[in-house]
């Protein structure tokens, strides 16, 4: 059974109306009818169609105006024009305008009806790649980068003022931190957002084969290429290439990849030829890239060019007021990917989850929520459901006190000291006075007045 599409035809003529007529509702599609240019693109204009077929020759207005009004409005309607006499100059210029094709009189039924279907399924793979890449937007969108913490504020002001540009950018952060959620984001918000992204991760082939990978290269380059073949860099031209964990790439591979940085353009191997390229790199590292440089693994050269924009992502760790907004955010992710109700995290889960020092960072948080969606459904998340990593207490750690070479006062040091444990305590539970007592192994009025006398702000 085929899909039921709506079909506008226009056409002057009555006997061929009532061909057209018989002829798709054979098909099980439906069909509407006008008699005139003016009437037909009235209708294509205030009604939803799948399809338009019209004639050329058409009184008030002709086939060619009407395709040309109707694609000024909605450019992926597809539209079949019918000419007589097998006139090239009107199949041309309906072609021109947008037509996805031309039929003669007389036509034959069958080809008539495969060109309906081949017009049709173009036009649903269309919807379904704009359905797709609205998704990928969103996905990728900076929405998607959950955080109300300061140091979170400032990289998403960092990310919207950088993505426009076409400067290389490098993001540094522990594994799990989200970098190339960010280097899409970026890329999704850019001007090159409906070029390609391409990701390239660094550490995770041969020098050899990275090379292949990144540059492409002739036929007969070596063992095994029977074809030419195109690299990374050359798919990702108008677009974007990210290096995910860059500080991996070899010294030799890093001199060729700046080549490319400066001069945008590069050889593939056993090439003769420059290829030029336009792409912005996005460069991620989860180690200190300078102190790699320092120690002679990286070169001070492509250092300097791929630090021009650095955005930094902090760990979990250090931004856990952003534990409740991704908590509930994979929440709803996993329960709209499962269809399942939204299970409740209790009161107990969320100190769980809060006291947790998150060594694999947000990535470890998500899996951890996407795994308690899925054995607990519209139910409640109970601590049975966590690792039992995050049902014990974690550690409170507090900054060692320094001393300056001028000196400090000792009643002072230890203030500041015993407020750090008091704050740090105090983040740990929330804010709950009596659960930080408990920690500390104090009464929770002797607590309160240390609050008091260090004027630690609750609500902070």
């Amino acid at each position: 059974m085929k899909k039921k599409a709506n079909i506008l035809v226009i056409d002057d003529e009555e006997i061929m109306r009532e061909v057209l007529r018989e002829l798709l509702r054979s098909e099980g599609y439906t069909a509407e009818f006008a008699v005139d240019g003016k009437e037909g693109l009235s209708m294509a204009l205030s009604r939803v169609y799948d399809l338009i077929i019209t004639d050329v020759m058409l009184p008030e207005l002709n086939g060619i105006e009407v395709l040309r009004e109707i694609k000024k409005v909605n450019n992926k309607l597809p539209v079949i024009v019918i000419t007589a006499f097998g006139s090239i100059k009107n199949a041309i210029e309906a072609m021109k305008e947008g037509a996805f094709e031309y039929v003669t009189k007389p036509f034959d039924n069958e080809e008539l009806l495969l060109l309906i279907s081949k017009a049709l399924e173009q036009s649903r793979l269309l919807e379904e790649m704009d359905h797709l890449k609205t998704l990928v937007k969103k996905k990728y969108s900076f929405e998607n980068i959950i955080g109300k913490n300061h140091g979170m504020i400032e990289i998403f002001k960092l990310i919207t003022r950088t993505a426009q540009s076409r400067t290389t950018v490098l993001i540094q952060g522990e594994s799990g931190t989200g970098k190339e959620l960010v280097a899409r984001a970026m890329h999704q918000n850019s001007p090159r957002a409906d070029k390609p992204f391409v990701t390239v991760n660094s550490g995770s082939m041969p020098a050899d084969l990275l090379e292949s990978n990144l540059f492409g290269h002739e036929r007969g380059a070596f063992t095994g290429a029977v074809a030419a073949k195109k690299g990374l860099f050359e798919v990702a031209d108008q677009g974007s290439i990210f290096f995910d964990e860059i500080s991996n790439i070899s010294m030799e591979t890093q001199v060729k990849l700046l080549r490319v940085i400066q001069e945008k353009e590069f050889m593939r191997l056993g090439g003769v030829d420059n290829i030029k390229v336009d792409v912005r790199i996005i460069a991620a590292t989860n180690v200190d890239l300078k102190e790699t440089m320092e120690e002679g693994r990286f070169r001070e050269d492509l250092f300097y060019r791929l630090n021009v924009i650095v955005i930094p992502i902090p760990p979990l760790r250090v931004r856990k007021d952003d534990i409740p907004l991704l908590a509930h955010h994979f929440i709803e992710k996993y329960c709209e990917e499962n269809n399942v109700q939204p299970p409740k995290l209790t009161q107990k889960v969320m100190d769980c989850l809060m006291q947790y020092e998150y060594p694999g960072n947000v990535r470890e948080l998500e899996n951890v929520i996407e795994r308690a969606v899925v054995l607990n459904p519209g139910g409640t998340i109970g601590c049975d459901l966590l690792p039992e990593s995050m049902r014990k207490p974690g550690p409170i750690r507090i900054p060692h006190p320094t001393i300056p070479s001028e000196g400090v006062s000792f009643k002072e040091l230890v203030s500041n000291f015993e407020k750090d444990i008091i704050t740090q305590t105090l983040k740990m539970t929330g804010g709950v006075q009596k659960k930080a007592a408990e920690l500390l192994k104090m009464k929770p009025t002797t607590l309160n007045e240390i609050i008091k006398r260090h004027g630690i702000r609750l609500k902070d």
